[in-house]
């Protein structure tokens, strides 16, 4: 049996003529010189580019696996704790142990309280890395080691309308239903009022569009109330996202209560412990795992998780590049109960520059399952060495 041999971690910082949600709210650009930025009203911080950390395993044999972490701001630290703590106990394992090594990694610093936040991202990539290296040794996608695929074809919403004004938002619904997108999901958060204002003009921009609300985690419970009680009555209305704070389950659960629209939660949450935790009490009916902060192995457990309280799953995926991305789609077609996958159209064209052969589809036809074996992508090694910062011990 192959064992690792090395593990190499990289940091790319990739600049795009768009930032990822278009322009701040004040009309502003978001430029590389400014840093990182609070992107008002929200509370998170974010970058003018593309910002991603990737581990490359590589076999005794030659064979490589490659995986991604969600790291839109910051992608060093994870990336140190990949080769500062992660990489002594990889080195040795065998090719294709992929849960006894993530059980392995994982406890390094259980005790310690790092379950969740930069240690998880880490593992998240490294897992994703030994999933595809598995699939690339034995000649089998990941979506097949996992169980098989439930779907070769995934479908997709557009998460995101980039644009300064509710009419250019509204003339840009248009174009996507054109195209024939059906669910858009907006990036709101700015007032429960000028949410609605939003909703209505892309509403009324084509009566075969739905939508659903990403409200960036910024109301109390009344106002959350207040805001889905609008959206019930407006019908064509898929899910509320991230209505409060994220640690706020108690304030999750007694939204869901009153509304009948599904609340969806997920991106900050890291493992089966904390989705046990809000599904288990029913503060939420969509769950939205992201597989750049929870790995493939994780990420698996949470869909079981969900489907043992009848909760679909529908992954969570915004800046993270091409190796997330297919591992994202991977874990996807093999969950059960999967209404959709998010489609962020200004990440799909960066995601794909990573990659020899892009990814292919799109949220009008839905999204092909990546073929051949492991995450079944090729990743562009010349350009990842051209563009990234390479993190050693």
């Amino acid at each position: 049996m192959p064992q690792i041999r090395d593990v190499r971690v990289f940091v790319l910082k990739l600049p795009h003529e768009e930032a990822y949600l278009g322009r701040l709210d004040d009309g502003s650009d978001l430029t590389e010189d400014r840093g990182y930025v609070v992107r008002e009203p929200w509370r998170s911080l974010y970058s003018a580019r593309f910002e991603t950390m990737l581990v490359q395993l590589v076999a005794d044999d030659g064979t490589e696996g490659w995986g991604e972490a969600l790291a839109p701001v910051g992608p060093e630290v994870p990336g140190q704790i990949v080769a500062t703590l992660l990489r002594p106990a990889l080195l040795g394992l065998p090719v294709g142990a992929v849960r006894p090594a993530w059980h392995r990694l994982r406890d390094l610093m259980r005790e310690r309280g790092h379950l969740t936040g930069h240690q998880a991202d880490a593992l998240a990539a490294v897992d994703i890395a030994l999933w595809d290296l598995a699939g690339r040794r034995c000649g089998l996608p990941v979506a097949e080691l996992l169980g098989g695929a439930f779907r070769a074809t995934l479908p997709a919403y557009v998460s995101g309308l980039p644009r300064d004004t509710d009419a250019e938002r509204a003339a840009l619904a248009a174009e996507w239903a054109g195209q024939g997108v059906r669910l858009i999901k907006l990036h709101l958060g700015r007032g429960v009022e000028a949410d609605l204002a939003t909703v209505d003009a892309v509403l009324a921009a084509d009566a075969r569009l739905r939508v659903a609300v990403d409200a960036h985690w910024a109301y109390g419970v009344g106002e959350a109330a207040r805001l889905g009680r609008e959206l019930e009555r407006r019908g064509r209305i898929d899910f509320l996202e991230a209505p409060l704070v994220p640690e706020d389950v108690e304030g999750h659960r007694e939204l869901q209560r009153r509304l009948d629209l599904p609340v969806a939660v997920g991106e900050a949450l890291r493992n089966r412990y904390e989705f046990q935790d809000w599904i288990g009490r029913r503060a939420l009916c969509l769950a939205q795992p992201d597989i750049g902060r929870t790995g493939i192995t994780e990420a698996l457990a949470i869909a079981e998780v969900a489907a043992a309280h009848h909760v679909p799953v529908a992954p969570h995926h915004s800046v993270g590049l091409g190796v997330a991305t297919a591992a994202g789609l991977h874990l996807a077609a093999a969950v059960a109960d999967l209404p959709y996958f998010e489609y962020q159209p200004t990440t799909w064209a960066v995601a794909n520059r990573i990659l020899r052969t892009p990814l292919t589809g799109g949220p009008g036809e839905g999204i092909a399952l990546p073929q051949g074996p492991g995450l079944g992508i090729d990743v562009d090694t010349e350009f990842v060495a051209k563009h990234a910062e390479e993190i050693t011990a």
